[in-house]
């Protein structure tokens, strides 16, 4: 059994042995959860079974050329109950898939490492060259760029935009600066020293700047990865009263009752965080949303979720594929579990989950005959 992160942070631990999950048959899992909670009601642990029973096979609907007297009105009823089993067939093979928007790459150069926003979604970081390409679907977006010791900018991407360049200017805004600090101590952060770390930088950020809604935010995020739920909710608290309107407060307000095991109300967050986001685009908490479906059992559901967050995020990231991977594995959906794990591969082949997860495509292949998963 072996640790590891995977890209979003989340605590996985990838087993190899039926007794590190207590399960009678043998099996090859990643288990996914909090690490134990030192001030909730329970901690949780969610564990992805590729149990190794056999399963049935899927039964298609065919239609057959039916001998029928030559009444048009009688053969037209037929024919159409024929068509309309073959588009149910099609449409059962079809279910959970939903269709990407149609997209775009968009080059955008700034200043080196700066992080890149597109609708307020948080999607990716410039390289050393201070550039970046992303897939944008069609439509006019807002951009918004932060770099280390430059002030923040937003500029209006108009449609069909191919490429962008964003000017920073430098900023002597001493709360700005500790707040990107305090950012980037968050980032960096693994292991709770280095956490108790960046809450202490943003505290001194919250003191030269008290109304900053981002930071009490942020620093919400670290006590959630500190066990410290209380404390968490009071700060998303504070970013409301500064920011009565607030998509992101709200997704982390779902995170932390989820992990406090307060589901209804982890529900209630997430939605409200879909209401507020503008168009909706709020995948951090139809991931959620996702999560706290699994929790329940309803796959379908999370599966749903999962679809919606791959679409806004346009494939930036991988983890979330994982993590549809593993919801379909527990309907017994292996074939859509494979593919879900390979377009991870294809997005990260070099992750730090990719060898775990060559590893179970490689242990599903092998075990699961009783669907054609090999093309």
């Amino acid at each position: 059994m072996v640790k590891v992160k995977n890209e979003s942070g989340i605590s996985q631990v990838i087993c190899w042995d039926r007794r590190a999950c207590g399960v009678p048959n043998r099996c090859f899992s990643i288990c996914w959860g909090a690490r134990p909670a030192r001030n909730a009601p329970k901690a949780r642990k969610f564990c992805t079974l590729l149990s190794l029973n056999p399963f049935s096979r899927f039964a298609l609907i065919a239609g057959g050329t039916p001998a029928v007297p030559a009444n048009h009105l009688r053969a037209f009823g037929l024919i159409a109950a024929i068509l309309i089993c073959a588009s149910v067939s099609l449409a059962q093979r079809g279910t959970n898939k939903v269709a990407s928007p149609s997209l775009s790459s968009l080059a955008i150069t700034t200043e080196p490492n700066a992080i890149i926003w597109i609708d307020e979604i948080r999607r990716g970081v410039t390289d050393a060259a201070g550039r970046v390409e992303l897939k944008t679907s069609a439509g006019r977006h807002t951009l918004r760029v932060r770099a280390m010791g430059f002030k923040e900018a937003t500029v209006p991407l108009v449609a069909g935009r191919r490429s962008i360049a964003v000017k920073l200017v430098r900023t002597t805004d001493q709360a700005e600066i500790a707040f990107q600090q305090a950012e980037d101590a968050r980032e960096k952060a693994r292991d709770d020293d280095a956490r108790q770390k960046a809450a202490e930088l943003y505290r001194a950020a919250l003191k030269l700047r008290p109304a900053n809604a981002a930071a009490h935010v942020g620093l919400a995020r670290v006590l959630l990865d500190l066990n410290q739920y209380e404390a968490a909710l009071a700060e998303i608290d504070a970013a409301r009263r500064a920011r009565p309107i607030y998509a992101e407060a709200a997704a982390v307000e779902g995170r932390i009752n989820r992990e406090a095991a307060f589901t209804d109300d982890a529900i209630q967050s997430f939605r409200r965080a879909i209401r507020e986001a503008p168009r909706g685009l709020q995948p951090e908490a139809h991931v959620g949303l996702a999560r706290v479906f699994e929790d329940k059992g309803k796959y379908d559901e999370a599966i749903v979720e999962f679809r919606k967050a791959i679409d806004q995020l346009s494939d930036s990231e991988p983890v979330i594929y994982q993590l549809l991977g593993a919801a379909y594995e527990k309907q017994q959906k292996f074939k859509e579990a494979v593919a879900a794990y390979e377009k991870y591969l294809a997005l990260a082949p070099n992750g730090s989950l990719a060898p775990a997860i060559r590893s179970i495509i490689d242990q599903l292949r092998r075990d699961a005959a009783g669907q054609e998963i090999i093309p």
